[in-house]
């Protein structure tokens, strides 16, 4: 077995989750809410992952599928106005239902409402821990 040597401590796992695409109806303005959008989203699982990577087994592991239902859930789930919102709704049952000691959510609008607008989305990353 692996030992934690001093240089590790204060070190984590990640697991990735890149370029979630659902499409929801979150927004402040009405045409938001009833069109609806396209909404993307990347989701960072800090564990260690160590047991899993010693064992090669899942049951040692973080199971990324549930994370990305939750993701679903949420994007294709009741509207809300802002995307911090969104953000909050994923991180927290990510922590709630998950053994992560922390997350960090991006959700991306790639068709954000500014009249002749041209960017590639507007977006909010958060960071949350346990």
């Amino acid at each position: 077995m692996l030992k934690m040597t001093e240089r590790d401590r204060g070190r984590t796992d990640k697991i990735f989750l890149k370029g979630l695409m659902f499409y929801g109806h979150h927004g402040v303005s009405p045409h938001e809410k009833a069109l609806g959008q396209r909404f993307i989203v990347d989701v960072t699982l800090e564990c260690d992952a160590r047991a899993a990577g010693q064992s090669d087994d899942l049951i040692d592991a973080v199971d990324y599928v549930p994370a990305y239902e939750i993701v679903k859930a949420i994007i294709e789930g009741d509207s809300k106005d802002l995307i911090e919102s969104v953000a909050e709704g994923i991180a927290g049952r990510i922590l709630e239902e998950l053994d992560v000691s922390a997350v960090s959510v991006t959700v991306k609008k790639p068709e954000v409402a500014i009249q002749g607008s041209i960017l590639s989305y507007a977006g909010l990353e958060i960071y949350r821990r346990r």
